[in-house]
């Protein structure tokens, strides 16, 4: 499982992409037992952008208590997950190539919750799946 995608993928599913370390550490929890496919999921991903530093980047930010996903972080997020025509990219660009001028709009909050909520019963079912 490579951590510092699956931390954009769990902060991109809160409100206002903000999470307490509890929560983050829960979901972490969850995606990690969630069997193969998270980890081969996240370790594609990671490899559209090689040199991914989500810290360093300005990906994410740690606030109060917790982390937030940036305007930043959230485009090359949605970057690693866009399909390519081709199969496997040339040459994969970075962080900087990836983040366009104007940061596109964010998807209202009733979608990300119900996609968030979405996620968590079918990572609660793997995780019954795999405990039987």
């Amino acid at each position: 499982m490579n951590f510092q995608v699956t931390v954009l993928k769990i902060l991109v599913s809160y409100p206002d992409g903000f999470a307490v370390m509890e929560d983050l550490k829960r979901d972490m929890a969850i995606l990690a037992t969630s069997g193969r496919d998270w980890a081969d999921r996240t370790r594609r991903l990671a490899a559209r952008v090689p040199d991914l530093d989500i810290f360093s980047q300005g990906l994410v930010d740690r606030e109060s208590g917790g982390w937030k996903i940036t305007a930043k972080g959230r485009a090359v997020l949605e970057f690693m997950e866009s399909r390519l025509a081709a199969p496997e990219p040339i040459q994969a660009p970075s962080v900087e190539e990836v983040v366009p001028a104007a940061v596109p709009p964010l998807r209202q909050p009733a979608d990300r919750a119900m996609r968030r909520r979405e996620r968590r019963r079918e990572a609660r079912e793997r995780a019954r799946a795999n405990a039987s």
